[in-house]
């Protein structure tokens, strides 16, 4: 035989207890756990942004810094739309130019070292002949 319920003990209605079940009761007090998946691409494209930016801002002779600039926004463009190949060609591009753009500073900061020497040089013989012929009669 049931119990009959009491006055001050509480029922929970139909409508409670469709409440619990449409919430949805904790069944475990453990906190939930999470998973983070790491992807680690074995296909990863350099883009040189930043060689990029050192040549376009120290060595931009023959403005190959700034083209290299150039590549390397393309191939970063590509590369956030999942085109590795075209990313992978623009950033050999933008590799080749900044190898270029570096070779040719070098290149243009030796002359511009080596050719006022030369000239002093060339000078200093000029003057020394110029002044011995005007020392001998």
């Amino acid at each position: 035989m049931s119990k009959p319920l009491h006055s001050c003990q509480h029922r929970p209605s139909l409508k409670e207890e469709q409440e619990v079940a449409v919430l949805g009761a904790p069944h475990n007090p453990a906190p939930p756990m999470s998973t983070v998946i790491h992807i680690h691409s074995e296909n990863s494209v350099p883009d040189h942004v930043v060689w990029s930016l050192f040549n376009t801002h120290f060595m931009n002779s023959c403005c190959l810094g700034f083209i290299a600039l150039a590549y390397s926004v393309k191939s970063r463009d590509k590369k956030m739309a999942g085109n590795l190949i075209r990313a992978q060609a623009y950033a050999f591009t933008a590799k080749c130019l900044n190898i270029w753009a570096l070779i040719v500073h070098i290149i243009m900061t030796i002359l511009l070292s080596i050719i006022p020497v030369l000239i002093f040089q060339v000078y200093q013989q000029i003057r020394r002949h110029h002044l011995g012929q005007e020392l001998c009669p």
